[in-house]
């Protein structure tokens, strides 16, 4: 019998034990718990949040049921029934900045904890759980630690504490926690298409002196991008990204370059619209929202955003999957069904460019300093 080999290893997003970023809150009554959250999440709206927890009701075989509330626009529970199993979990709560867990029934990588004297021996017997405190509530100023607390953690009175009423102070720390696993941004340029209708590569046309390409690539360098051609077959060259997702265009472009790295932004750029000059993709760097699946630009004569001069976080990575698996290879296609953030600007800055005559007419517009037209959001 053969053995067995190992599976390609992938880059993996930078997940936690349920989700990309989580918090367990664990050491008082479950309603507490609940509480806290509702109300931390009502000041921390701008962000998408999820509470992970096990039902309570008294005919269901404990942990078997799972109940996600989610706190964005309104709340809506769903339930569903199975065991927890923590890569189903990595799916459902992969678009959420931040899950709150009930560390009363389940651990979290991070953990807050709350010192409520009625609940000593549930913290002693969590005691192995508490590997990461963020910081410690008190349900009143003269509620003390726990005696197996200072013994094991001889620094907890040195770790950040508040009462469990200083919601703001709470929810500031909390979002801070969020801000911290904002991931960066790098650039992708696509090159190498087909471009049936230009009759050559339109990455190499010269608007500026040197390949567009190379002028894209500076655009997105010059905002302090690390970025990288997406290429059909790579040269192996530091500097580009070969397609793992064959005959896809850019869609392919996109996910080969989260293959590569999921735990970064890609701000994706065409070479087919060179009118897009240094104020637009500091426009775009300016208004992005980590929160949404993409910050993308589009004309305010447009109907719909332009995949290809868009900001793709993290979380636009399963989604995109999620569309293939359907069938469909559009990046604007998942745009328009998605939670997304528009920036608008003036149509002719992003015409693109497809044909020799066009190339002739831009290149000339391009020369007679068009750029110095006025940009609006």
């Amino acid at each position: 019998m053969d053995k067995h080999q190992k599976h390609t290893n992938l880059e993996r997003r930078d997940n936690e034990t349920f989700a990309p970023n989580e918090i367990s809150i664990l050491g008082t009554n479950c309603n507490t718990i609940s509480d806290l959250v509702h109300k931390v999440s009502q000041k921390l709206s701008k962000y998408k949040l999820a509470y992970f927890d096990a039902s309570h009701a008294k005919d269901v075989e404990k942990n078997k049921l799972s109940e996600y509330v989610f706190h964005h626009e309104g709340n809506l529970q769903i339930t569903t029934s199975g065991n927890v199993n923590k890569f189903q979990q990595r799916l459902d709560f992969a678009q959420f900045d931040c899950v709150f867990i009930n560390g009363n029934h389940y651990q979290g990588a991070k953990q807050i904890l709350v010192l409520d004297e009625a609940k000593e021996a549930s913290v002693l017997k969590r005691l192995a759980q508490l590997d990461r405190i963020q910081f410690v509530i008190k349900l009143t100023k003269d509620t003390a630690y726990f005696s197996f607390l200072e013994e094991k953690f001889p620094n907890i009175k040195n770790i950040i504490c508040y009462t469990i009423d200083e919601v703001d102070k709470i929810s500031n720390h909390i979002n801070n926690l969020i801000q911290e696993k904002i991931v960066p941004v790098k650039g992708l340029v696509l090159v190498g298409g087909k471009s049936t209708r230009m009759g050559q590569d339109k990455s190499d046309l010269n608007y500026f002196g040197k390949p567009q390409k190379e002028v894209a690539k500076e655009l997105l360098e010059n905002n302090n991008l690390e970025t990288f051609y997406s290429v059909q077959n790579s040269l192996n060259k530091e500097n580009e990204i070969s397609d793992k997702f064959i005959n896809l265009g850019p869609f392919g472009g996109i996910c080969s370059a989260f293959q590569k790295d999921p735990n970064t932004a890609w701000f994706v750029l065409a070479t087919d619209v060179p009118f897009i000059n240094e104020e637009i993709i500091q426009t775009l760097l300016q208004h992005r929202n980590p929160s949404k699946v993409a910050t993308a630009i589009k004309g305010k004569g447009k109907e719909f955003p332009e995949p290809l001069i868009t900001i793709y976080e993290p979380k636009a990575y399963p989604v995109l999957l999620q569309y293939l698996a359907q069938g469909y290879s559009c990046p604007r296609k998942m745009l328009i069904n998605s939670d997304v953030e528009i920036v608008e600007i003036d149509d002719s800055f992003i015409r693109n460019i497809n044909t020799p005559e066009e190339f002739e007419i831009a290149k000339n517009e391009l020369s007679n300093s068009f750029l110095g037209g006025k940009m609006t959001k």
